[in-house]
């Protein structure tokens, strides 16, 4: 709708729009058709509201042409007094920014101000209408702050208007204080180090510089907002680590209602605390290792034994698959015991242990079952450590337990630590009843559970809407080779498989080095799919003499967020960090040459017989000692190049 849809006879007439008459033959056209009908009040006509009185008429009555010129007319009106919405942007964002007295302040004049413009709408003055809002209101206000309000929201619209109402920061900035860029940067580079020294002592060092030096420097308060306003990330990676840096992207908000029973599983494995004794007399805590479903969150098996290891890994997911079905993807961290080729031998995305041509297959490889590796100790990656944490907090605690229980650390202790020792078949009774609490308790608020089922409820229910695979004694005893740890040729690059040869373009740049290549050994007329030692993905290598393989599965996706952000963070330290330790440690003042030393300073070596250091053998004892410990680290790096 038009802001001016209304006019009395007297404006339409000045407006001089084309085929409409003068006032007065316009009144006679108006009383003939009956414009003032009573059920068109409101939407043909209308009571002036202004001095004078009479009646103000819709543009809709006049002429099809007269109705085309007032639109025009009126639509270059509004679009001339619109605000860009760029500038509105700008203003709330100062309103944002504003105080909370600030903005308050706003809304209270913003009341006032609508209050002000209604009455004066109505035919009222100014004057009257403030005067009308102090009785009202008990508010004192003078009209010259009602004018400068108004002006503020002159030609804004009206949803618009709060955000004006909240003045502008002008004028000039206040001067940064004066300080040489040397000593800026002598404070940064001494501040953003690891050992997390105050500002305070850096700022006493660089007085230190500066007055040496003849440095320009502000007061501490100063350098101490300045390094405060330093990026969050330059700070956390130079002083905090890059574990810290990556602690500054937000957890990943993962939904699990789109996946299905046996979908995906994780396992882990769990310290109890709780002092067993053993069928053989020997005590200690046992090892618990748990395979959870992830969907339901469900704890589908579990294992004890007296430390992590391939059996009672290997073990705990043959009770799995035997009384559920195979799952299609796990999650595991890439410990020793987990990563070993016997449960992971042949996976694309293991990196532990090397892989050779004739390595069997471990047997999730063999039931097909995707192995993801992630970070360990990671609840966001494994949400089975949420579950271990729960049991530690409940079943750990149990009553059975008491005089067992040791504390999760050596500062947790109870009073009463290592009163007693629970047997094995209490231990495992204990635990399995409460294992089967934790499945079956009701009301869970995850999202598939809807805070209504249990986590078995759910499991199960989704279980029954599912073709599940199960093993047969076929894949049980099925070998099969997966991956291959191979070297390119040197003079072109080729691959050399089961007396095969595969070549792509990209292999130039990999000329002489060991790769990863994956096949299906059925189908070696496909080609290989060539991944370097790290798991990233290089190109495809087809046959050129005889027939290739097939890839088997894709590598695991990176943490792009967090190396992007670590990438960035170092780029800026470096920027920031202008002097390396050594040139910020030479301009550190020498000590004064005239002091005296009030303490004698002796150098007491160690005595070995057969091994006595004087003044003339001190510098070549401390020459071979180097040599030795040279020797030592070129041992340690040779035997980790050969291990790699």
């Amino acid at each position: 709708m038009l802001k001016a849809e209304f006019a009395t006879l007297r404006t339409i007439e000045a407006l001089k729009l084309p085929g409409v008459p003068k006032s007065s033959a316009l009144l006679k056209t108006a009383k003939k058709e009956n414009w003032t009908r009573p059920e068109w009040k409101g939407r043909m006509w209308r009571p002036h509201k202004g001095q004078g009185g009479g009646v103000e008429y819709s543009y809709k009555l006049l002429p099809k042409i007269a109705q085309i010129a007032w639109v025009q007319r009126f639509l270059r009106c509004e679009e001339a007094r619109k605000t860009p919405s760029s500038e509105h942007a700008q203003r709330w964002e100062t309103y944002l920014r504003a105080s909370e007295n600030q903005k308050s302040s706003a809304l209270n004049a913003l009341k006032l101000l609508v209050s002000v413009e209604e009455l004066h709408k109505a035919g009222w003055t100014i004057e009257e209408a403030i005067e009308a809002f102090k009785k009202e209101n008990s508010h004192s206000v003078s009209r010259a702050s009602v004018m400068r309000w108004r002006k503020m929201v002159r030609n804004i619209e009206r949803e618009h208007w709060l955000c004006y109402l909240v003045p502008e920061k002008r004028g000039p900035k206040s001067s940064r204080a004066s300080c040489s860029e040397e000593a800026w940067d002598f404070v940064k580079t001494d501040w953003l180090r690891a050992e997390k020294p105050s500002i305070s002592a850096c700022y006493r060092r660089l007085c230190k510089v500066a007055e040496a030096q003849g440095w320009t420097i502000p007061s501490e308060k100063t350098i101490s907002r300045w390094l405060s306003e330093l990026p969050i990330e330059v700070k956390t990676l130079a002083r905090e680590g890059r574990e810290a840096v990556r602690q500054l992207i937000p957890a990943q908000e993962r939904d699990r209602r789109h996946l299905h029973a046996l979908d995906s599983v994780n396992a882990d494995g769990h310290k109890w605390d709780v002092m067993v004794e053993w069928p053989d007399g020997t005590k200690g805590r046992p090892l618990m290792v748990a395979w959870q479903d992830l969907y339901s969150n469900m704890i589908v098996s579990w294992r004890v034994d007296r430390s992590e290891n391939t059996d009672l890994i290997q073990l705990a997911l043959g009770d799995m698959v035997e009384k559920y079905g195979i799952p299609h993807k796990a999650y595991l961290d890439n410990g020793r015991a987990f990563a070993s080729k016997r449960m992971t031998g042949g996976a694309k995305t293991r990196f532990r242990f090397k892989i050779r041509e004739g390595d069997a297959a471990g047997i999730m490889t063999i039931l097909g079952i995707e192995t993801v590796f992630v970070t360990p100790y990671s609840g966001q990656s494994k949400p089975i450590e949420r579950a271990f944490r729960d049991l530690a907090g409940d079943v750990a605690k149990h009553p059975a337990f008491s005089g067992a229980y040791t504390g999760n650390s050596t500062a947790s202790k109870p009073h009463n630590y290592g009163e007693r020792c629970i047997k094995l078949e209490e231990f495992l009774e204990v635990i399995g009843a409460g294992i089967e609490e934790y499945n079956n308790r009701p009301g869970r608020k995850t999202g598939v559970c809807g805070g209504v089922k249990s986590f078995r409820q759910a499991f199960e229910e989704s279980l029954s809407h599912i073709a599940v695979r199960k093993p047969t004694s076929l894949q049980r005893h099925l070998w099969l080779r997966a991956a291959e740890n191979i070297v390119t040729s040197k003079r072109d690059g080729s691959l050399r498989l089961m007396g095969n040869r595969y070549w792509g373009e990209f292999l130039r740049n990999h000329m002489g080095e060991s790769v990863i290549v994956r096949f299906d050994p059925q189908a070696l007329h496909e080609g290989l799919h060539v991944y370097n030692k790290s798991g990233a993905f290089l190109g495809d290598a087809p046959v050129i003499e005889k027939t290739g393989f097939d890839n088997m599965a894709a590598a695991a996706e990176k943490k792009r967020a967090e190396k992007q952000l670590l990438r960035a963070a170092k780029l800026q330290l470096e920027a920031e960090k202008r002097l390396t330790i050594s040139e910020l440690v030479k301009l550190l003042p020498n000590r004064n040459e005239n002091e005296d030393i009030l303490i004698d300073q002796k150098l007491v070596s160690p005595f070995r017989a057969g091994s006595v250091v004087t003044k003339e053998t001190a510098p070549f004892a401390e020459e071979n000692a180097h040599e030795e410990e040279d020797n030592v680290t070129a041992n340690i790096l040779n035997f980790m190049r050969q291990s790699a």
